[in-house]
């Protein structure tokens, strides 16, 4: 789950330029986008849990690609999620940074010649790195990672400034990472909900775009 969480961008910019450079239908598109947002945490799930950090704050960066490919405007998507700088999780001992990584199936219908939705809901991996800290050394791997299961609901409302290629994206999602919460399992968190917010920037190719 490490190196899928590593590597999902990678992949989902190569398929998705796969598929866009072959001939779309009028009704088929590619997206590409990339955003910021942050990260909130609901309240601890347990009284076991509540002396736990909350999972909660700093900036997030993300990217990600879809297709839509299917009848009534249905396809696929995949994004992950990072935190931009090292949280801290424990004051001058150790700091954490969370990657998200979820794969959707996609629903994106069109409120208009320039306004959509995009609701999505699929599975994931979250992905936490735990850091000492002080300069990292050289050629080394100076974390460990805990790698948990998810399930992801997000949804936005995608509005095209430049003709029907150029968008921007409130949004939110929700992710529930199993185990996140229950130290029996690396859980390091008080939370295993949480929700981030935010907004994405990105083209379209296909769709009737040109």
């Amino acid at each position: 789950m490490r190196k899928l969480a590593l590597f999902a961008p990678v992949f989902a910019v190569l398929f998705f330029a796969h598929f866009a450079s072959a001939q779309l239908a009028s009704d088929q598109q590619v997206d590409f986008f990339l955003g910021g947002g942050t990260l909130l945490s609901s309240s601890s799930n347990s009284s076991s849990s509540s002396f736990l950090p909350a999972e909660k704050g700093g900036t997030y960066l993300n990217v990600g690609g879809d297709a839509v490919f299917l009848q009534h405007r249905l396809g696929i998507n995949i994004e992950t999620a990072w935190r931009a700088s090292q949280g801290v999780y424990i004051s001058g001992v150790e700091n954490y940074r969370p990657i998200l990584t979820d794969f959707n199936l996609l629903y994106q219908p069109r409120l208009g010649k320039a306004a959509g939705l995009d609701l999505m809901a699929g599975i994931g991996a979250g992905d936490t790195r735990f850091y000492q800290p002080g300069p990292s050394c050289s050629g080394c791997i100076n974390y460990v990672s805990t790698d948990h299961f998810m399930e992801h609901l997000g949804g936005g409302i995608r509005y095209y400034v430049w003709h029907r290629v150029v968008f921007v994206r409130p949004e939110i999602h929700y992710y529930h990472i199993q185990s996140n919460n229950n130290l029996n399992n690396n859980g390091a968190f008080s939370s295993n909900n949480l929700f981030r917010v935010g907004a994405s920037v990105g083209f379209t190719l296909g769709g009737g775009s040109h």
